[in-house]
């Protein structure tokens, strides 16, 4: 399946999710991280990472134009993680989303990509706020959010969310 390129920075390349994709989003959607701050999607099999994404980004590309991207490092090709743009429905502004596997944190990668994502928000997708939901104790998300230039805005709750995210925008 062909991948649509969303974007380049200096040691990364975006784009598109496709079902091939599968095997990645199997081993991030399952790590331990992914479940505590972002929550457990019930992915427990490669055939349900296909049906996720099918089911998530490809069809909000389809509806919206955006949605989470793939985040790869261009010097080895190796799948990182991903980053993109999601419009939930309980949210009236679109949201910036991002998660990569541990091995890959505390290298710049997801300010750099965010950063990029944040450009691509406002030139291409015409946004002129973004917001982002973080659990509290995702200390190092929050510090992302906050190195793009993100400000903490109040507590969100979301339908399905057991505790209270934090919620952070900035315009564009």
């Amino acid at each position: 399946m062909n991948a649509v390129k969303i974007l380049e920075t200096e040691r990364l390349f975006i784009r598109q999710l496709t079902i091939d994709d599968a095997n990645f989003i199997f081993e991030l959607l399952n790590d331990p991280s992914f479940i505590r701050y972002i929550g457990d999607r019930n992915i427990r099999s490669v055939e349900d990472a296909q049906a996720y994404v099918l089911n998530g980004p490809v069809a909000s590309y389809a509806q919206n134009g955006f949605g989470l991207s793939l985040v790869i490092l261009r010097a080895t090709g190796e799948s990182i993680g991903m980053c993109g743009l999601i419009k939930r429905n309980e949210l009236e502004d679109v949201d910036i989303g991002y998660a990569y596997l541990p091995r890959y944190w505390f290298k710049g990668y997801a300010v750099e990509a965010a950063l990029a994502m944040k450009s691509y928000a406002k030139e291409t997708v015409r946004l002129k706020r973004l917001v982002a939901i973080v659990n509290p104790t995702n200390t190092s998300s929050i510090r992302v959010l906050e190195k793009i230039g993100m400000k903490f805005e109040s507590m969100f709750k979301r339908p399905e969310s057991v505790i209270d995210l934090k919620l952070f925008s900035c315009d564009l």
